[in-house]
């Protein structure tokens, strides 16, 4: 199978997830997700990444995150990714691998889709049955967001801090965010863009990074262009 190209672009959010090998658990009980988180926080303070949702699923994480550098993004989930690996087979009496591979990731335009995909990381214990209310599920950062939990993982985007002039507006609004289900077709679309490793974003808003950092986002046509008939009155 091909490898799912990884376009990492320095100053803008990146939805993130990365899942055990085989869909096997990750996380067992609280300790190990208490200890992934510590070490999540001391990698993106090390690396300078972001991070401004997130959620701990028993086989997989999601993150939102926004690294100062390219290159940022990997160095954390490498860091905190194989520390991890080796604390948890050592506490289960483990060997081998943990991670199905490398972690994938959609660039986000933060305009159009930053808030949707807060949305959708901190409602998948509900989507998943785990729990009845987004706030139920204590490893996420949606209780820090309505202002239930101080977590010092997180830091909010300027988009969360556009909500209201104070922190009781903020977190006011964004509980609000949350009355509503978001739309099948909405979480399948981002999902769609997270598997494939394709940002979330306006055709104007990819062409323009493409312009800006000689990427390549938008697909090209495959094969030879069309030959022009002879005589075409095309100009």
């Amino acid at each position: 199978m091909a490898r799912v190209l990884r376009q990492v672009v320095a100053a803008h959010p990146h939805h993130v997830i990365q899942r055990g090998h085989n869909r096997q658990r990750v996380f067992v009980d609280d300790t190990d997700r208490g200890q992934y988180l510590a070490w999540l926080l001391e990698a993106s303070l090390k690396h300078d990444v972001a991070v401004h949702a997130y959620v701990l699923m028993d086989n997989h994480v999601h993150l939102l995150c926004t690294p100062a550098q390219d290159e940022a993004l990997s160095q954390m989930m490498q860091t905190v990714g194989r520390r991890y690996v080796r604390w948890f087979n050592r506490r289960h009496a483990r060997t081998g691998t943990l991670w199905e591979g490398r972690f994938r990731s959609s660039l986000i335009e933060t305009d159009r889709y930053l808030i949707a995909c807060q949305r959708y990381i901190e409602t998948n214990p509900v989507r998943a049955g785990m729990v009845e209310a987004v706030a139920d599920w204590a490893w996420s950062s949606h209780r820090h967001n309505v202002g239930l939990t101080a977590d010092s993982l997180v830091k909010a985007h300027p988009t969360i801090w556009a909500l209201g002039n104070t922190p009781f507006e903020r977190e006011s609004a964004y509980r609000r965010l949350f009355d509503e289900s978001m739309l099948e077709s909405e979480l399948d679309w981002l999902r769609q863009r997270l598997m494939g490793g394709k940002p979330a974003a306006s055709t104007d808003f990819q062409r323009s990074l493409e312009a800006s950092h000689g990427l390549t986002l938008i697909p090209r046509p495959v094969g030879r262009p069309a030959r022009k008939k002879s005589g075409s009155d095309e100009h």
